[in-house]
């Protein structure tokens, strides 16, 4: 695309853009590059030379003017084809969105689109959990959802996720393909955003559907200990009030809150990034935790769909910790050999032993939640599922009340635990060390890669596949599993697995980011206990660094 074709799609697009904040913003650009400023040249390339694709994730990406931002001209146009792929009016869509910037903006344009489309439309009462989305679209039995958010992204970021309806197995799941490129070959299709026919009626839910999510979460079987001191901090997100509410209804003391993360903030002023997995992210809530003399600190991503855990005096316990303890928890609370407990290739080897062990179906899916929800066959009960991201789905024997990872549920599932160990003098460190002597000591730990160029992960993928690594630090490699051309029944996708023995065993899991320019590792050691767990802890730890270090070196030649 040469400059004067830049600057006439520039020109284009800022004819048919509805916000006048974002025509102004595209105005300025234009007008700089016109007098023949560079930076606002590549300014508006980087904004109109590709866009914003469409994917299992929906969109996400930086807010401003253009196609390769998130803008309400791209949301329109992204609703419009939702409806159309939909059909031709007459279905139901819950829309819900979070506390970020232009998120309300966003619901309300995809509300409008929507409903001038034919289609009925439901927003729920204000921002909320992803997770309360996710829940109403089920229990309304709805034909589609939409959530405006972009989980624990930086503040400049908005995006857009879509789950599938109805009344199957599969409802209130995130789409997976070939959804995907149905709905963006119908967004393609949209003409003119200014000539979509805009609806002005559609329903505002009331606080009955936040309601019904409680009673919902709050009914999952948990048992009876409920004496827990926790702290708690919401991120500067949408999961706070909701949180508290859960906790209290549950029988829980109300939690020691971290007073400023707790209201919604789009800004996110005292986290450098609004997610609990960052270092330096948990420092407040671990320091209220301190002054309150807390047994636990829990914290929610902005979108409240992730928990993170932290121990006073041990810290933050990994995704892959806390869902091996709550894999225990919610099968000694749920019953039958149809259950069905799921995790992704890239978090800890653990819960297959552990199912194994209890006499339940275990499955291994892709990364994400769109495919851990749909693990297991019609007719099985799905209790459980993780990821190592801090993602977590509890069920009980009647079902699990949202098909999508859940932090608010979660939370409640970890202080049940912890308040259980607490009657015996035991901390969720205790329960990890007990877990050690049973099924062995998994450590894992993860590196990203970022690169400026993607063309750099394409070559590093395929050297090591074409030229394995013989080792791993002290480990050797005793073989590789390519999940290119699908593994297991598994969908095909770009990933590696290299199987480590040697004094332990191990394994590393490679593959790229599917929403940043990254290289992502994931590391897991797998020790024997004999004796002193916290000796052998220690001695896990040092390898595991090592390997780290060694998969770095790997990836990066």
């Amino acid at each position: 695309m040469t400059d004067a074709e830049l600057l006439t799609r520039a020109r284009d697009w800022l004819d048919q853009d509805p916000d006048p904040d974002t025509r102004a913003e595209l105005a300025g650009l234009l007008a700089l590059a016109e007098d023949g400023g560079a930076a606002a040249l590549a300014d508006l390339a980087d904004r109109f030379r590709a866009s914003l694709e469409f994917g299992t994730a929906g969109l996400r990406g930086a807010l401003g003017a253009g196609p390769n931002r998130m803008n309400r001209a791209v949301v329109m146009r992204a609703a419009a084809g939702i409806g159309a792929w939909l059909g031709g009016g007459g279905r139901h869509v819950v829309i819900g969105y979070d506390a970020r910037h232009r998120s309300a903006d966003f619901a309300a344009d995809s509300a409008a689109v929507l409903t001038g489309a034919g289609h009925r439309v439901s927003v729920l009462p204000g921002p909320l959990p992803t997770p309360v989305l996710a829940f109403t679209v089920r229990d309304l039995g709805a034909d589609a959802g939409i959530m405006v958010t972009a989980s624990h992204n930086p503040p400049q970021d908005n995006g857009y996720k879509v789950y599938v309806g109805g009344t199957g197995h599969d409802a209130g799941t995130q789409i997976v393909s070939p959804v995907d490129t149905e709905i963006a070959a119908a967004i393609d299709a949209v003409g003119p955003v200014g000539a979509l026919p805009l609806g002005e009626e559609w329903t505002v839910l009331g606080e009955e559907a936040v309601e019904r999510y409680l009673a919902a979460v709050t009914s999952l079987p948990l048992g009876s200990d409920r004496d827990l001191a926790t702290a708690y901090t919401a991120m500067h997100g949408v999961g706070g009030r909701v949180l508290l509410q859960a906790m209290e209804r549950a029988g829980f003391a109300r939690p020691a809150v971290v007073a400023a993360q707790f209201d919604p903030d789009p800004d996110f002023p005292t986290v450098e990034f609004p997610n609990p997995e960052e270092p330096g992210a948990m420092d407040m809530a671990a320091a209220e935790g301190e002054a309150a003399g807390v047994d636990l600190v829990i914290a929610n991503d902005p979108d409240a769909d992730r928990l993170a855990v932290a121990v006073p005096g041990h810290g933050l316990l990994t995704g892959n910790e806390v869902g091996g303890l709550l894999a225990e928890f919610v099968l000694d609370h749920t019953c039958g050999p149809e259950r069905v407990v799921a995790t992704s290739i890239v978090s800890s080897s653990l819960l297959g032993k552990i199912a194994a062990d209890r006499g339940v179906h275990y499955e291994e899916t892709l990364t994400g939640f769109k495919w851990l929800a749909r693990a297991g066959a019609p007719g099985r009960k799905r209790v459980f599922c993780f990821e190592e991201a801090l993602g977590y789905c509890v069920g009980g024997d009647g079902g699990r009340p949202v098909a999508d990872k859940d932090g608010i549920s979660a939370a409640l599932a970890v202080a049940a635990l912890a308040a259980g160990a607490k009657r015996e003098g035991l901390t969720l460190v205790d329960l990890l060390d007990a877990q050690a002597r049973r099924y062995g000591l998994h450590l894992s730990d993860q590196l990203s890669v970022r690169v400026e160029d993607l063309s750099v992960i394409v070559a590093a993928m395929r050297r090591l596949r074409a030229e394995p690594p013989a080792a791993f630090g002290p480990l050797k490699v005793a073989g590789m599993d390519d999940f290119a051309g699908g593994r297991a029944g598994l969908p095909p996708t770009d990933a590696l697995r290299f199987r480590l023995e040697g004094s332990v065993r191990g394994r590393v899991t490679l593959r790229p980011s599917g929403t940043e320019p990254k290289l992502k590792a994931y590391v897991e050691v797998v020790l024997d206990v004999d004796g002193d767990a916290a000796a052998t802890r220690a001695r896990g730890s040092e390898l595991l660094s090592e390997l780290m270090a060694s998969v770095a070196d790997a990836v990066s030649a």
